[in-house]
């Protein structure tokens, strides 16, 4: 199940964390994975693809950066002729409370979160149309179906996602192109590592299953959604948070 043999995925953020477990499992079942990421960032995520016997390419990329989306996707054109799969998975958290929360980290947030799926989506939907096949997959949040104090920007992005890939999913599912979202949870990342201690114990106690999530288990999800096996699901939101919301 899940075979994924010889399809193109291009993932953004792939240089840790989710992003990375999702690159790692694409390509444990046969894609193609492009590793996009700041700078050589993603390179590590391609060295122990690599190693593990699968086919990786590392793209420095800033998901900000319209013209630099476009060179990346018009790149993996040239290459690989077509892209079967793209994952939006880049996201930044600037969390402070909307009273104290500053204009740039508003913008900030939203235009690496919502925007930059946008002009991804926006970039490998000629070629997903033309070759009459496709999955655009974004990684969502927990956060952005129930909100979270201090964290207004970044609920706005990821529920912005959500309405997106609804929209889009109507716009191009004659064409054979799905569009889904994956909503973690606490997930085992960089990101919930720079909480406080206390926080990671309040949210964990949130979790019915009694941990909290690793990479892994969100790839298995994104997997999924990029397999044949989910060819009649889009416009679907896919929580993997444990129970956490419901």
């Amino acid at each position: 199940m899940f075979d994924l043999t010889n399809r193109i995925a291009l993932v953004t953020g792939a240089s840790r964390g989710i992003g990375r477990g999702v690159a790692e499992a694409l390509a444990s079942r046969g894609a193609v994975v492009i590793a996009a990421a700041r700078e050589d960032h993603a390179s590590p995520t391609v060295e122990t693809i690599r190693a593990a016997g699968g086919r990786a390419e590392a793209v420095a990329l800033d998901v900000t950066d319209t013209a630099g989306v476009e060179a990346v996707v018009a790149g993996v054109l040239e290459r690989h002729g077509r892209i079967d799969v793209l994952v939006n998975n880049a996201g930044i958290t600037r969390d402070q409370l909307l009273l104290r929360m500053k204009r740039e980290d508003w913008d900030q947030v939203l235009a690496t979160n919502l925007t930059a799926a946008f002009t991804c989506a926006q970039a490998v939907l000629k070629p997903m149309i033309r070759q009459r096949a496709g999955r655009i997959i974004s990684v969502g949040s927990v956060v952005g179906q129930m909100g979270n104090a201090g964290q207004a920007n970044y609920a706005a992005s990821k529920a912005g996602l959500i309405g997106f890939s609804k929209a889009l999913a109507r716009e191009v599912a004659s064409r054979h192109v799905t569009v889904n979202v994956v909503t973690p949870g606490l997930v085992e990342t960089d990101m919930t590592k720079a909480l406080s201690d206390k926080t990671q114990v309040d949210w964990a106690s949130q979790i019915p299953l009694g941990r909290l999530g690793v990479p892994a288990d969100i790839a298995a999800a994104v997997c999924f959604l990029a397999s044949d096996e989910a060819s009649y699901i889009t416009g679907h939101v896919l929580a993997v948070n444990g129970g956490m919301y419901m």
